[in-house]
């Protein structure tokens, strides 16, 4: 155990090879930009106020091999959501939203059963409400049917589990948010958001947008299909946000105008009170009262003793953290669908506090991990918690992480993680659940089921798993008949 220490010793600070800051974060985004084949990249610092650092790194346009500058405007995707819930917040200290009144108490013609949902339920994800996305085209995430038809339909599907019961991330949340925004302030949301927040912080480089509208300075977003275990190469990813969805995840900016925004909430320039901030930062309650692994609208949510972090990731391809205690801020914005930068935004704060790495254990097994081996997560969290009673993995981590690593075709490496939050968590039916399914897909047919009905054990209202079950069942009976 004690190579496992020395290790982690040796990669906590930048200055234990003489690096500067500068040289340490440009070691690592190379080094990430290399492994995940990321074309593009923007990144920017922000402590004590003020914006320390912005880079910029490689291709913006692939075809016609245009640098990446730091006005290179990326779709920032699902980190919309963070200026929605500031939309919100600005709205609830004028006295016009109350986050605990239902929705029901701002809009009209909604369905018996979501009447009773508040508003930072909804916010938080744990509304159960039908995703709006069910509706829309599967391949080009359009919608071809107008809003008024896709709202009528959405409202005749039933809620997909009990208010407060359990986390779902779905985009129906915030195209309500959108509607209260837009009813209590007088003003489309994009209008307001303009007015409200984009023009308050000086950001000129932000705007609303998808593939099909002209921006200027547009980093396109590119995925990176295998060809075979040594080969691949970047394809185009095309993506629309019908207008009225576009609070979930229609902004494009930069990673200096996103410091600027980060720079102004902190300040006060956003929002009146710290109360107000504080409370968009804090987790609320499910209904067995655990709390939320989201805050209002920041999905990055690490809710710890020492270093406090809170976000968001947008599109598998741009995130940021703000560390409010260690007056910190990292920002990194890609052009690569499923480059997952929330991997290595804490390495990055390292660079400024290296006690942050000690603090999260995602960042520290992913650093280590990748020097070991995989196969040793289990006996490196058992290590590591005899000698820091603070490290505790968290479930909803863990398994986000494993799911990134699937997303890129990294299945041994997720399923030795899915094996240890199903040692960490053996109470907790979803990590079988995540467990089953990787292993399905590494062919392991037998150790999934069983990984399977362990979590319907536990849960046998799972869906997904009766589902799984039943067309496992299918195939073996039509196998044993031929």
């Amino acid at each position: 155990m004690k190579t496992y220490f020395l290790l982690i010793i040796s990669m906590l600070s930048p200055f234990f090879y003489g690096q500067s800051t500068t040289a340490a974060v440009d070691a690592i985004i190379k080094r990430e930009m290399t492994e995940r084949k990321i074309p593009g990249l923007q990144i920017a610092v922000v402590q004590n106020g003020k914006i320390i650092l912005k880079k910029s790194y490689g291709t913006a346009y692939v075809q016609d091999h245009i640098p990446v500058t730091d006005t290179t405007i990326f779709p920032i995707n699902s980190c919309t959501k963070v200026f929605t819930a500031t939309a919100i917040m600005q709205l609830m200290e004028e006295g016009k939203v109350d986050l605990s009144a239902p929705v029901s108490k701002y809009l009209d013609d909604l369905p018996e059963t979501w009447k009773k949902v508040t508003v930072e339920q909804m916010m938080t994800h744990i509304s159960g409400f039908p995703d709006l996305l069910r509706l829309f085209d599967p391949n080009t995430g359009n919608a071809s049917k107008t809003e008024k038809e896709i709202w009528e339909e959405l409202k005749t599907v039933p809620m997909i589990f009990k208010t407060g019961d359990q986390f779902s991330y779905n985009q129906t949340n915030y195209y309500l948010l959108g509607k209260i925004i837009e009813k209590f302030s007088g003003e489309p949301f994009d209008q307001f958001f303009k007015n409200r927040q984009f023009q308050q912080v000086g950001m000129t480089n932000t705007l609303f947008g998808d593939s099909r509208d002209v921006i200027p300075h547009f980093a396109p977003t590119y995925r990176y299909r295998s060809l075979n275990e040594t080969q691949g190469k970047w394809v185009n990813d095309y993506f629309i946000f019908p207008d009225f969805s576009r609070t979930g995840s229609g902004v494009n900016s930069t990673a200096e105008d996103m410091a600027k925004w980060i720079i102004a909430l902190e300040s006060g320039k956003l929002l009146k009170t710290r109360e107000a901030l504080n409370r968009m930062w804090s987790p609320i309650k499910m209904n067995d009262g655990s709390p939320t692994a989201w805050a209002p609208g920041w999905g990055i949510a690490k809710f710890r003793t020492k270093h406090k972090a809170v976000g968001m990731s947008g599109g598998s391809r741009s995130a940021f953290l703000v560390y409010p205690d260690d007056h910190l801020a990292v920002i990194v914005l890609t052009n690569l669908g499923g480059s997952s930068p929330e991997d290595f935004l804490e390495e990055l704060a390292a660079v400024y506090n290296p006690d942050i790495i000690k603090a999260d254990p995602v960042t520290f097994l992913r650093m280590n991990l990748k020097k070991i081996g995989f196969d040793k997560a289990i006996e490196l969290v058992d290590s590591e918690k005899k000698i820091n009673p603070d490290f505790k993995p968290q479930e909803f981590e863990l398994n986000e992480w494993g799911y990134r690593m699937m997303s890129r075709n990294e299945l041994k490496n997720a399923s030795e993680i899915f094996k240890l939050n199903v040692y960490l968590f053996p109470k907790s039916w979803n990590a079988y659940d995540s467990y089953g399914e990787v292993l399905l897909k590494l062919g392991n047919k037998d150790q999934a089921v069983k990984m399977y009905q362990r979590s319907m054990d536990m849960n046998p209202d799972n869906e997904n798993g009766k589902n799984v079950l039943k067309k496992l069942s299918e195939e073996r009976s039509k196998s044993i008949s031929k």
